[in-house]
């Protein structure tokens, strides 16, 4: 059964998907005219600075910090490693690759997801690729919005928003504290349960809170780390340049790689760690309060640039600075020995933070993206009971090590992106669209000021 698993895995997450992803991000970046670059740091000003004056149940802030808290999980510290394991440091280049484009299908897919937006019946607002499909693309097209909101709470409940991240919150606590599997996840499923039984706006207002303090206290720790081996991070850029276009020679316990594997490592994890074009963060953009689509699409564009520009690149430099990624360790373990390294007396406990406040918020983050997705194929009644028995697979999640799961959470991830990439390619046009109307009326507004000043003077 096992073998079986990864052989699917291996042709879901083969060079078909990755071309697929970055080919829809490519195609996005030139219809867009490289919107990622020149437009980034007007998105970076509309995270705090947006009006908000639009319909919708939660503030753009707080929508982008639900994305971020999804996001922004294990695959940031264990998945980067990982990644620089299998294909040495040039796999950190190629996840800036896969970012870069990443950002003009993250801007899409959330522009097209507040564009397409509905009410349930409870009068909240429900969006996402589903919706983006059936009202975008036409009736005839459901199949695949079905498709997606299956696959999209299979992930929830078993992928990344459930035993992914409690194995690795029990496993970090039980390593780094010693605190018995037992009593983390009672106190974990307590928690989530508190959180989640409120919806979005709980979830939201927990992750408004706890995504930018996790994030200033992992880039300080990281940025520490570069500056205690200062002198190693020219060296370190290099290696990671030259090994992005070279074959990696083996040393100490790294086994040696080709371009092909640095490619391929840095390209899937970079998708797996910022989700562009899987489809999930639209899912939550489109609950944002806005007048316009191409608004929150901008805003929420600045998430993969967060995850991946900014908090991968930390950890993989971290990791090559260190020289760590030469020895016998993988995952969690190897960006612990970085940190000790850096930090002997406290880095464990720095690391144990970052990963337990990652993971938590994942588990956020998921749980909406699943409810949703219930609430699209089933209708609200069935909120309650998808909420209950998310919380029963949190409770369960510490003690469920099957490799199966992990094989087959990474399998049904790699499916949610089929039909949300097809819809993003076939509504590309729309999305051109809707943002040349929008930097029309931000050139009319900044007009009309410009005249109301002269008038004054």
């Amino acid at each position: 059964m096992l073998e079986t698993l990864n052989a699917i895995d291996s042709f879901v997450w083969g060079p078909p998907l990755l071309v697929l992803l970055v080919g829809t991000g490519i195609l996005l970046t030139f219809r867009l005219q490289l919107l990622q670059v020149f437009k980034l740091p007007q998105a970076l000003g509309l995270i705090f600075s947006a009006k908000n004056d639009g319909s919708g149940d939660v503030n753009s802030f707080k929508a982008l910090c639900t994305a971020l808290a999804a996001t922004v999980g294990t695959g940031n510290i264990v998945g980067v490693a990982t990644a620089i394991k299998a294909g040495g440091p040039g796999a950190l280049f190629w996840m800036w690759i896969a970012a870069f484009f990443g950002m003009a299908t993250k801007y899409a897919e959330c522009l097209l997801a507040v564009k397409y937006r509905t009410v349930d019946a409870n009068g909240n607002i429900s969006g996402g690729p589903m919706y983006y499909i059936e009202n975008g693309l036409g009736k005839k097209y459901k199949p695949l919005a079905v498709m997606f909101a299956a696959f999209g709470i299979l992930c929830a409940y078993f992928g990344i928003g459930t035993f992914a991240q409690v194995n690795s919150i029990v496993e970090i606590t039980q390593i780094s504290a010693g605190i018995p599997v037992i009593y983390t996840g009672i106190a974990l499923t307590v928690v989530v349960a508190a959180v989640t039984i409120g919806g979005l706006k709980s979830i939201a207002t927990v992750a408004s809170k706890v995504v930018p303090g996790m994030a200033v206290l992992y880039f300080f720790t990281t940025v520490g780390i570069m500056i205690v081996f200062a002198d190693q991070v020219p060296n370190a850029i290099a290696t990671v340049m030259n090994s992005a276009f070279n074959a990696t020679a083996a040393q100490g316990g790294f086994l040696g790689a080709t371009v092909m594997l640095a490619m391929r490592s840095g390209v899937a994890r970079g998708v797996f760690s910022n989700e562009s074009g899987l489809g999930s963060a639209p899912i939550v953009a489109a609950a944002a309060k806005t007048k316009w689509a191409a608004e929150q699409g901008l805003i929420s564009m600045t998430g993969t640039f967060i995850d991946t520009i900014v908090i991968c690149t930390l950890t993989g430099l971290s990791l090559v600075v260190t020289g760590v990624w030469c020895g016998d360790l993988n995952g969690a373990a190897m960006t612990e020995s970085a940190f000790t390294m850096a930090f002997p007396s406290f880095g464990s406990l720095l690391l144990l933070v970052g990963l337990v406040l990652f993971a938590f918020t994942t588990i956020l983050g998921w749980n909406y993206y699943g409810e949703r997705c219930v609430e699209y194929l089933l209708g609200v009644k069935a909120i309650l009971p998808y909420r209950i028995i998310f919380i029963l697979l949190i409770a369960c999640g510490p003690f469920l090590k099957l490799e199966e799961i992990w094989v087959l959470a990474d399998i049904v991830n790699g499916l949610m992106a089929i039909p949300n990439l097809i819809a993003l390619v076939a509504l590309s046009g729309v999305v051109v669209a809707e943002t040349k109307a929008y930097q029309k009326h931000l050139q009319e507004v900044k007009n009309k000021y410009a005249i109301f000043i002269l008038n004054i003077i």
